[in-house]
């Protein structure tokens, strides 16, 4: 039996829409936000406004737990108005935020408060947050979660930013029993640097100082059983204090026996793979396009293959950006220079569509995609039972997409505050056409809503507090 037309707000249909059933016709009833029912067509009540999806696929929003939006402080890299935007353009309806690369870094009680005081009135998606782990905060850790931060990120190697210092074994054994009696995660930056001071038997830079504008160089100055090492030490870990430990943009495919070996040992051990890794390949990356550069580096074809058979297998819970912009300047884009340009891919918009083409021309369902970028991601940021699915009592996120539309990434259509993107150029599958948050319309075809509709998400719960929003500056 249907619900009265007093009884929901508005209601979604369409021939082709995500349902736990898979796709099927439906129309999905909403009220205060949220799914409340999921019915025929016939079944709409009169007089409800409605979104018809028409012949689009409409898909639950995407969850990237993984989005460095830099404010404050380096809101010139990017802030939360340019990147929230760019999320909902690219079919992104929450994105937990970064510690790093702001000003304060959200490594402290009193710097995540100043963080949630800058961002009032700038979402258009709703927006999660991780603090960090660094030396010597292990006492600000259990007071964070308490405010709402969902878990914990940390470095094994330098960060790129002084402010946020690298964490010895020492540091991890302070914070890791905390952390395992919160029950939040740990994730983990695995790279350690295993130069010819701690352990290699060569510099894996020398070439790099020579030859800075050559791709292979750099490749080689951040190599694989750095990852490797790293993965293995914090495993180690994980099965000692039993804290969930997460391996972020894993790169290295040697790691991921190691990861099957935790796993098997039913560890709370996860990791995550980038659509960096997934669809570009070293060998194709041109000397001095410094866009492509990141840490750790995108490796060989061969490595990506491996890549995605461990997505398919479960080895790798899940994908998402790890957009990390920075100002053109530091991408030292005229020198092409590999060794100083800071490292990081301008991603956030571009996920869905660049997984989505790569998965289709291997043989995947659109479906799984969306379990890889929402489902998977929501459960592990604790957020599912609100996020990441279609279903009565989610929240009314959603997306309309045209799986079989094109189109080429071009700089007039980057919402991101910075235009440079690696993914420039590129032809993609999948266009998102319309963005809803809760059941409001925040993106249709290249525009966006006047008013900022994305909330704070405090300890997995919406922030309630109302405060005058908008959606410019």
């Amino acid at each position: 039996m249907g619900s009265s037309a007093q009884a929901i707000d508005s209601a979604f249909v369409g021939r082709r829409i995500l349902t736990e059933a898979g796709f099927k016709e439906a129309a999905i009833l909403v009220k205060d936000g949220v799914v409340k029912e999921i019915v025929s067509m016939s079944q709409v009540p009169d007089g409800v406004p409605v979104e018809d999806a028409g012949d689009l696929v409409l898909i639950p929003g995407l969850v990237d737990c993984h989005v460095h939006v830099n404010e404050p402080g380096r809101t010139e890299w990017e802030g939360f108005i340019t990147a929230t935007r760019a999320a909902a353009a690219g079919g992104v309806t929450t994105i937990v935020d970064m510690p790093l690369n702001c000003i304060p870094v959200t490594t402290t009680l009193e710097a995540f408060h100043k963080k949630l005081e800058a961002i009032d009135g700038l979402l258009t998606v709703d927006c999660a947050f991780w603090g960090g782990v660094v030396p010597g905060n292990h006492t600000e850790l259990e007071k964070m979660v308490a405010q709402g931060v969902l878990g914990f990120k940390c470095f094994l190697i330098h960060s790129g930013i002084d402010d946020f210092p690298n964490a010895t074994e020492s540091d991890l054994r302070k914070a890791m029993p905390i952390l395992a009696k919160l029950g939040v995660p740990l994730l983990v930056h695995a790279e350690m640097d295993c130069s010819p001071e701690h352990g290699d038997h060569f510099d894996p830079s020398e070439r790099l100082r020579k030859e800075p504008r050559s791709y292979a160089a750099f490749l080689q100055s951040r190599p694989r059983h750095w990852e490797n090492e790293a993965v293995k030490l914090v495993s180690k870990l994980s099965e000692e204090f039993n804290c969930r430990v997460h391996i972020v943009h894993l790169s290295s495919s040697d790691a991921l026996s190691i990861v099957e070996a935790a796993k098997a040992k039913k560890l709370p051990f996860s990791a995550e793979t980038c659509p960096h890794y997934l669809t570009f390949a070293a060998e194709d990356i041109p000397d001095g396009d410094t866009r492509f550069k990141c840490a750790p580096p995108i490796r060989e074809k061969e490595n990506a293959d491996l890549l995605w058979a461990a997505l398919k297998k479960g080895t790798i819970d899940f994908v998402v950006s790890d957009h990390s912009p920075c100002t053109p300047e530091l991408k030292l884009m005229k020198e092409g220079d590999f060794d100083k340009a800071w490292g990081g891919i301008a991603s956030l918009q571009f996920g869905l569509p660049a997984v989505w083409t790569f998965a289709k021309q291997r043989g995947h369902k659109l479906e799984e995609v969306v379990g890889w970028m929402s489902e998977n991601t929501a459960k592990f940021a604790g957020l599912y039972g609100s996020k990441g699915k279609i279903a009565p009592g989610f929240d009314a996120d959603f997306v309309m997409l045209d799986p079989e539309g094109s189109f080429v990434v071009e700089k007039k259509n980057v919402e991101h505050r910075h235009k440079e993107t690696p993914h420039e150029g590129r032809l993609f599958n999948g266009v998102v056409k319309r963005t809803y948050v809760r059941g409001t319309k925040v993106y249709d075809e290249g525009v966006f809503a006047k008013e900022a509709h994305g909330k704070k998400i405090l300890s997995g719960r919406l922030d309630a507090s109302k405060k005058v929003t908008t959606n410019s500056r």
